[in-house]
């Protein structure tokens, strides 16, 4: 039977109001909204009284081999360190563990009530096509919503920052000079093949392009993406603004900011977003807001490695798409879309008094879910509404968030840790229920991750001594270059 009705629950309906009424699931959609009580021939019935149902979170930017990275990215680190002093923990890792870590990433959303991803996962040295399927795959298995782009580049950190390798010296500066990535043209020969032969149904899995950060994309390798994404129809997404020093480099580099320097390339467009945007100015804002671009917010990470608090109200005032995403589970420590939902709405109270300039608790929301779905390039999701997905998250009405219970978004944005969830159902199906994933052994999960990691650790222990070093090198040069502007 493919027909069910959800009866017994409060459902936020439409992002609006909650209301008591009957859903009716007719496979991956909600077929009707019906007044509580009606019934409906030839549907099983799902009992779910005591339960608060919204629409399933949508992480508008996340990187699943973070996964296994968790715990090393040391406590002062920033971006452009962590880059350097972190490179190990991606190295030598196996189709398997790429899959691995989609498996973990997958496993901790749904816990924490998300439903879909835009996965820039990275494959070192650079991708191949069984590696990105192998990401692909994990996620279709395990059953949730996903954008799996390979995160590429063709310039290091040391070639993309103008003067940062005549910063070294000695043997650190031949080991890092060593250092290169494919040539973009055979990158994108991979991403070509693994997208026209994608693995997986895309109706809830779909592939994506993910440049990682401009100033570490050649111009050519750049139109080179935004003409695939163009082609393939597909989103594609890079790291935007996300620290000073990324602006600071784009003046030397491009005599430009980034956003001017993308929009001069052609790459600006309805597919586009970019994560972060800590660093857009103003001009910056309306080049993306009159190419209906959009921004992926992502609170948690932009506090942990300390790249600021995004200008979020400015954004979206000037019309930027705005979705809200987590990051990786090394920068910032978790995949939890509630909490990155809070401090959306939060950190803004802690830029002025003038509570007009605040992010509200609804409109956080709307971000965590349509609008960071209009980023995934997915069209009716992230509401409860007829003809849209069927991606449910089921929150118990009794948990201690809900006592006494009288706004409940307001409550849901500003309280709910992931701690309230009972079921999450993904198109039209369970996947969480009992405390338990229902597609996957998490137990065998957990085993398989504490041996990889293991695994390489210890493999990569050189590398770790001379990324910790470079780190220390590449500290010095940022902070040199940003007290000079």
């Amino acid at each position: 039977m493919s027909r069910t009705l959800i009866h017994g629950a409060q459902a936020l309906v439409g992002n609006g109001d909650f209301a008591e009424v009957s859903l009716l699931i007719d496979g991956d959609r909600i077929a009707a909204i019906l007044p509580k009580g009606e019934t409906v021939g030839n549907a099983k019935n799902l009992d779910a009284r005591d339960r608060l149902i919204i629409p399933g979170l949508v992480n508008g930017h996340t990187h699943s081999h973070g996964a296994l990275a968790r715990g090393g990215v040391p406590d002062d680190a920033f971006l452009e360190t962590f880059l350097a002093g972190s490179a190990w923990l991606n190295i030598g890792r196996s189709h398997d563990d790429l899959a691995l870590c989609a498996q973990l990433s997958a496993v901790e959303l749904i816990r924490k009530g998300c439903t879909a991803c835009f996965d820039l996962f990275i494959e070192v040295p650079g991708p191949t096509v069984a590696g990105t399927h192998a990401v692909a795959q994990a996620y279709h298995e395990v059953g949730l919503r996903a954008v799996v782009a390979p995160m590429i580049a063709d310039q290091t950190i040391y070639q993309a920052l103008p003067g940062l390798l005549e910063a070294f010296d000695g043997p650190l500066k031949d080991a890092v000079a060593s250092l290169s990535l494919p040539d973009w043209n055979s990158t994108m020969a991979v991403c070509v093949e693994a997208l026209r032969h994608w693995p997986v149904p895309t109706d809830r899995v779909r592939p994506g392009v993910g440049p990682t950060i401009p100033l570490h994309c050649s111009e050519s390798f750049l139109q080179a993406c935004a003409r695939l994404s163009e082609e393939m129809g597909v989103p594609l997404q890079t790291h935007l603004a996300e620290t000073r020093m990324q602006q600071v480099m784009a003046q030397r580099k491009y005599g430009t900011s980034l956003v001017e320097h993308l929009s001069a390339l052609g790459l600006l467009s309805a597919r586009f977003s970019g994560a972060h945007g800590v660093w857009l100015s103003d001009p910056e804002m309306a080049l993306l807001a009159n190419a209906q671009a959009g921004i992926s917010h992502n609170p948690m990470s932009n506090l942990r490695i300390g790249s600021g608090i995004a200008p979020v109200r400015r954004m979206a005032d000037a019309g930027v798409a705005m979705g809200i995403g987590t990051d990786a589970s090394n920068t910032s420590d978790g995949q939890n879309m509630f909490e990155a939902t809070r401090l959306a709405a939060t950190l803004s109270r802690a830029q002025t008094i003038d509570s007009a300039e605040w992010v509200r608790a609804r409109e956080a929301f709307n971000m965590a879910t349509i609008g960071s779905a209009r980023l995934l390039g997915f069209d009716k999701l992230g509401q409860i509404a007829e003809g849209w997905a069927a991606d449910l998250v089921f929150l118990d009405a009794g948990y201690c968030h809900y006592t006494p219970q009288r706004n409940t978004l307001d409550q849901i944005v500003f309280a709910e840790t992931g701690a309230a969830v009972r079921e999450v159902m993904i198109a039209g199906k369970m996947v969480f229920a009992g405390d338990r994933i229902l597609t996957l052994d998490e137990t065998a999960l957990r085993a398989r991750a504490m041996a990889a990691a293991e695994r390489i650790t210890h493999a990569n222990a050189d590398a770790r001594v001379m990324n910790a070093a470079a780190a220390e090198v590449v500290k010095g040069f940022c902070l040199r270059n940003c007290a000079a502007h």
